[in-house]
């Protein structure tokens, strides 16, 4: 089984990305997570649309068309979806039609950490509604939202709260159930 993990930021030292690659650590056996980012994705421009899709999407598009899943690390800005992240799936979902050719019916997890106190409980619903348009199998019996990422992970972004590491454990393993399930 091959999973794609998306992560929602572009910041070098993201509790996102840290998050994902803790998830990638814990993958069971016989599972490969690869880490993929929205860097060098212009931001969404119907003129630059019509002179093609640019290179950085089709890249990313292909890497999840190829996927069995796709696991998303969402930060959560000012109560919602960061930009950057809506940007790519909007990307992704061009021309119109790709984006349920792409992501219809893929099996899909979410997770996110964020330096606040309340997870990314805001982030995740309204991302909810992207990921119903576009047609996306989302798990819902898993939710994983990190609190106070700051004291979670270390300066090198390595994952140092034993408890939050076993619920990531049991995220990725029922998320990865999921995906075994849907593919059976």
């Amino acid at each position: 089984m091959h999973i794609i993990a998306l992560s929602g930021a572009l910041r070098r030292a993201s509790y996102n990305t840290a998050l994902l690659r803790a998830a990638i650590a814990l993958a069971p056996e016989g599972v490969t997570m690869e880490l993929r980012t929205l860097h060098g994705i212009p931001v969404y421009d119907g003129d630059v649309e019509a002179q093609g899709i640019p290179e950085a999407v089709t890249t990313l598009r292909e890497a999840i068309r190829a996927a069995d899943a796709l696991l998303i690390g969402t930060p959560e800005y000012n109560n919602s979806i960061p930009g950057v992240l809506k940007n790519g799936l909007d990307w992704l979902s061009r021309p119109s039609g790709e984006g349920t050719k792409l992501f219809g019916g893929k099996p899909t997890g979410l997770m996110g950490a964020t330096p606040g106190g309340f997870g990314t409980v805001q982030s995740q619903d309204a991302l909810l509604s992207v990921l119903r348009t576009l047609g996306n199998d989302f798990w819902m019996a898993g939710r994983l939202m990190v609190s106070r990422a700051g004291s979670v992970f270390d300066a090198d972004g390595q994952l140092v709260d034993d408890k939050v590491r076993a619920q990531l454990q049991g995220f990725v393993t029922g998320f990865v159930d999921f995906v075994r399930r849907r593919s059976a």
